[in-house]
This record gives C-alpha cells, structure tokens and sequence, in this order.
C-alpha cells in the first residue's frame, strides 16, 4: 500500500500530520531529518512506525507531541493545529524518566496534579492503573526499589492517569530483557483494549510493531520518508504463539525485504 492508498478516506483522523519536514541546523550545515511526510491516524488506531536509526521516527514523535515545530508542514490533533506542546496526550520514553524521592504512587499522581484532578479521583485513577500492570501493593515502594520493567510500567500509567485520548511511545521497551519484553506488549494490548484512545508507537521491532498494531508504517533512511504503510489484518486479542503462524510471519517478512531493498539490512 502506498502513503497516498493509506490516507485516502480518512477525513474523520484524530491525528493529521500534513506534509511535514524537517531540517536541522548545525555548524557543519544543515541535516534534513524528515522528507515530507503525511500521515493520518484515525480515532482508536493503533499505529506504529519503525526504519532504521536515525530515519526521523523520533522526530517524528516530537513533531505530533507539539515539542518540536516542524520546518514546513503542519500537524493537526482533535481539529486543532499543534503550536505548542500538547495537553490531550500521555508520552512514554525508552528512559521511564521517574522522580527517585517519589513513591509509585507519587510518581504516577504527578500527571493528574497537572492535570488538576481532584486527589481522590486522582488516586482512584492511579491504583487502578497500577493494579492492572501487576504493580498493585507496590504503591509505597521508591523507582531503586523496582526491576527495569517495574519502572517502566509505572511510567505507562503515569501517562495514562489523566485518561489521554493519544498516547505516543517511543521505543518504550527498548531496554527490557526478552521475557519482560513480551510482558509489556501483552499489557500494552490490553490497556489498549480497555481504553478508546490513539496510539503512536515508534519502535525498531518489526515483531513488536505486527503485533501491536491496526497499521504499521515503514520508513526509509535519512532523510526519512514513507516508504510503505501495512494493515495487519490479524484477529485480536493476539497471543505470543501468534507470532509463529504463517500470517504474522508474512508481515514479519514483507517489511525485513523492504529493509533488504533499501540497504538497511545486508545478508
């Protein structure tokens, strides 16, 4: 599917990133990080962008977060255009960037005293969110006192107490170990099952992004730009065992000879 197939029709998108680019000043010169660049994510999609390191994937993610102004190009969240950084999203980083003199507990709240909920819904919010990661009797506990994967998931709820309708990750399970690797995407797709909110992911797994997503977005080398845009047309929920079925594999597959064919990858 071409970047023109993929957007056509999708008039009613949450997110609307329109012909954007970007080019870095440096004092050796400019560095053009992102050709231009169109997508739309529709309301309740779950869509992940993976290319190789340096293609702009990141870039990307701060651009629709409104952290960081595009050099031409727009981008437009809930029918408003970005200007500034955005109040309607929770972000999670590889780093879970958690306050070490806070509990949990402390840390999860700090979204929902910024959000200026009321202390108790806040609280509500935030045990539950904890509960349903598996961290529920850890509430008291400092981030020294947690695992990596414990603190990572901390920082998804953290992003997720204010109740965002977009969240955007970038490489959020990057530093895990294999089993709990496979343990947050599991919990990632039941929070998303539970909640009606768009998800941005970018990610360096092929297999993480097959199995997260409604599309996955593939991008070429810097300059980054589009290359191909995949549905995954995989019934949900999905199973690890999944990952071994012809289907999964054959996505798995399509996106590692684009890889191939544009030298990212050398066998």
């Amino acid at each position: 599917m071409t970047q023109g197939e993929a957007i056509r029709g999708q008039d009613d998108a949450y997110l609307n990133i329109d012909h954007i680019t970007k080019v870095y000043s440096t004092p050796t010169g400019s560095v053009r990080a992102l050709e231009e660049t169109t997508i739309k994510q529709r309301p309740g999609e779950f869509l992940s962008i993976v290319g190789p390191s340096g293609c702009g994937k990141s870039t990307l993610l701060m651009i629709a977060a409104g952290l960081s102004a595009p050099s031409t190009g727009a981008v437009i969240a809930g029918g408003k255009t970005i200007t500034a950084p955005r109040t309607d999203i929770g972000i999670v980083f590889q780093s879970h960037v958690l306050l070490e003199w806070r509990t949990v507990l402390g840390n999860v709240m700090l979204q929902a005293e910024a959000h200026k909920i009321e202390k108790s819904e806040g609280e509500r919010r935030a045990r539950a969110l904890l509960k349903s990661v598996g961290l529920e009797g850890f509430e008291d506990k400092y981030p020294h006192e947690l695992s990596g994967g414990m603190r990572q998931r901390v920082s998804i709820c953290r992003a997720l107490v204010h109740e965002p309708k977009h969240l955007l990750m970038d490489e959020p399970f990057g530093a895990l170990d294999a089993l709990t690797r496979d343990q947050m995407i599991l919990d990632m797709q039941k929070i998303c099952r539970e909640r009606a909110m768009s998800v941005l992911l970018i990610t360096h797994s092929v297999s993480e992004a097959v199995f997260l997503s409604d599309r996955v977005i593939v991008m070429t080398p810097r300059p980054g730009k589009i290359d191909r845009v995949l549905e995954i047309d995989l019934p949900r929920p999905r199973r690890l065992i999944d990952r071994e079925s012809p289907e999964f594999n054959r996505y798995n597959r399509e996106i590692l000879e684009m890889f191939l064919a544009r030298g990212v990858l050398r066998e």
